[in-house]
């Protein structure tokens, strides 16, 4: 059992003030046996009234409106979250029966949104990776972890060469990113082979221990393991998903479990800023801060149009 203080502050600051701003954050984390959370406040510049509600994957999102001039925006996420030692698979079934049993919860609905694959140009050279494994002749369980470990070994881990626009195309050609582009290739491989998959965003909290990621938001996998259930899997680290890691919220992608985005009415000329920190018990803080300037939109806007903002994820 681990228990963890985390603060994310994301920080908006407008080149002149801008209005109307409305916004959707998923900065809670998730609750269940696994993971319980002790405290939460998320303080935001103009204390607006935040509206929470569940989402189609059951998450909970936040949604809140600052319609007076402001030039800076600052959501601000304290939160004490206690998590447990998870139980891994036993891969005592065998092997047929669980790819039988993949096979018959196919079209079932609670896992039919996790198989849907992205279709891209690069798809053809990811399935002829995937198609060299022996499937039938291993466990799911051991494949996913076999495609895990591919990743991990076949991709760079650098910060500053993508950003939350890249396509899976271009993070395919360079074999290199960060947490969420790890994530999204290991997403598509699983699918390929039809075990659903889910993207998982939130912390890791390894107490300094070397894994990247930690001090920062950070996202993974979870597998559907058949005879199981979801099992978090993160390829950045080559490793399960255990006690040092913080849950908060899952989605077929990025999209589904960005943390902050919405809109605004002023000036498409922004900074974003996020720092995250994380305190353990024995006093030990991991910090992570960064300047991101959000990529430049295809479509031009004028002075006073809206325009999407979103939070990039800040990986170690």
């Amino acid at each position: 059992m681990s228990k963890f203080k985390i603060r994310h502050i994301t920080k908006y600051t407008y080149e002149v003030a801008v209005r109307d701003s409305a916004n959707q954050i998923m900065l809670y984390p998730i609750n269940d046996e696994y993971q319980e959370v002790l405290q939460s406040l998320i303080v935001i510049t103009g204390d607006p009234v935040v509206e929470v509600h569940k989402d189609y994957f059951e998450n909970n999102v936040g949604t809140f409106t600052h319609p007076n001039p402001h030039q800076e925006l600052v959501i601000d996420s304290r939160l004490v979250v206690e998590t447990k030692l998870r139980a891994f698979p036993t891969n005592t079934n065998p092997i047929a029966d669980q790819w039988a049993e993949l096979r018959r919860l196919k079209f079932q609905a609670l896992l039919i949104d996790f198989l849907k694959q992205e279709i891209f140009t690069l798809l053809p050279q990811v399935k002829s990776i995937v198609d060299s494994i022996p499937v039938e002749k291993q466990s799911p369980l051991i494949t996913a972890n076999q495609l895990c470990d591919f990743v991990f070994k076949k991709f760079t881990y650098k910060k500053g060469i993508t950003t939350v626009e890249s396509t899976l195309d271009e993070v395919w050609s360079i074999k290199s990113g960060v947490c969420q582009d790890f994530a999204h290739i290991l997403l598509v491989m699983l699918r390929l082979i039809d075990i659903p998959a889910r993207y998982v965003s939130g912390y890791i909290c390894p107490n300094k221990n070397g894994m990247r990621g930690e001090g920062a938001t950070h996202a993974w996998v979870e597998a559907y393991i058949p005879f199981f259930g979801w099992l978090g899997i993160d390829p950045t680290n080559n490793c399960m998903v255990n006690d040092y890691h913080v849950r908060l919220a899952v989605g077929k992608n990025f999209s589904d479990c960005s943390p902050v985005k919405g809109t605004y009415r002023g000036t498409s000329n922004h900074t974003l800023e996020v720092a995250v920190s994380v305190s353990y018990e024995d006093g030990n803080v991991v910090d992570s801060a960064s300047e991101v300037v959000e990529p430049e939109p295809i479509t031009s806007f004028s002075k006073n149009s809206y325009r999407r903002h979103q939070e990039m994820q800040m990986q170690q």
